[in-house]
């Protein structure tokens, strides 16, 4: 199986497990997703939500290009990416905290799954970037749109976007996107935070969580990660999407 869930003690974790693909997503990861999401949704005992990946060298790689790289059109390729801005969507306003554990590397989509998290913690030897542009693509799955609603400034945000780079732990909590560095084994520094969390009555968290909601609903969040989501399929036919691809599969 491509994912596991673990509900315990008030929390609920999603674990990407593809180590060998570096935990990129394919259909199966968001079927699975999606039957977490609708588990924590019916659940009222669930205080904190944690998604992450296995091993300690991806939390995810993005799309799974072996899989998703026969899309040519705009018509093959939105699908795939509304499917999953609609599921990280409905990720980033469940009622509770949402954190996530970036215990390795987080590119493209990888990176518009922790920002549809609430918190980002990350191992210190872990390293993010929104690599979309060096595909010639934008991001797909609601990333961008997630980014400009949660980070204070604008030209951070699209120099991020835009740049296409991979920066370290320490470069994305300068920028913002990073709530806190993990020293040390990535397991034991969430324990510590989920302790921070915890003494906190969860009716609290989930009363700020229900703020920041309202506040999303408002400025049509879901509507704009799904026109991101088009707007990313309509850059998915260009020749240099497909060009950008069939180097990075040859290796090249």
């Amino acid at each position: 199986m491509a994912y596991k869930m673990n509900f315990s003690e008030g929390i609920a974790t999603f674990t990407i497990d593809r180590p060998a693909m570096r935990n990129a997503v394919n259909y199966e990861v968001m079927d699975g997703l999606e039957e977490f999401l609708e588990k924590v949704e019916k659940d009222g005992e669930i205080a904190f939500v944690v998604i992450t990946g296995s091993g300690d060298r991806a939390f995810c790689s993005g799309g799974d290009l072996s899989e998703f790289h026969g899309f040519r059109t705009m018509q093959e390729a939105y699908p795939m990416l509304s499917k999953m801005a609609g599921l990280l969507y409905r990720l980033s306003t469940l009622p509770m905290p949402v954190i996530a554990l970036v215990n390795g590397t987080a590119v493209g989509g990888g990176c518009e799954i922790a920002s549809a998290c609430d918190y980002r913690v990350l191992a210190s030897s872990a390293k993010a970037g929104f690599i979309q542009g060096t595909l010639a693509i934008t991001s797909g799955w609601g990333g961008a749109t997630q980014l400009f609603e949660k980070l204070d400034r604008h030209d951070l945000v699209l120099k991020l976007l835009s740049e296409a780079k991979i920066h370290t732990a320490q470069e994305l909590k300068e920028i913002g996107w990073a709530t806190e560095i993990l020293e040390g084994d990535a397991e034991v520094g969430l324990q510590k935070f989920m302790k921070r969390m915890k003494s906190i009555h969860p009716d609290v968290h989930k009363a700020y969580k229900k703020l920041s909601i309202a506040n999303w609903t408002h400025n049509e969040m879901r509507e704009r990660m799904i026109e991101e989501a088009r707007q990313c399929a309509q850059l998915w036919e260009s020749e240099a999407h497909h060009l950008a691809v069939a180097k990075f599969l040859n290796g090249k």
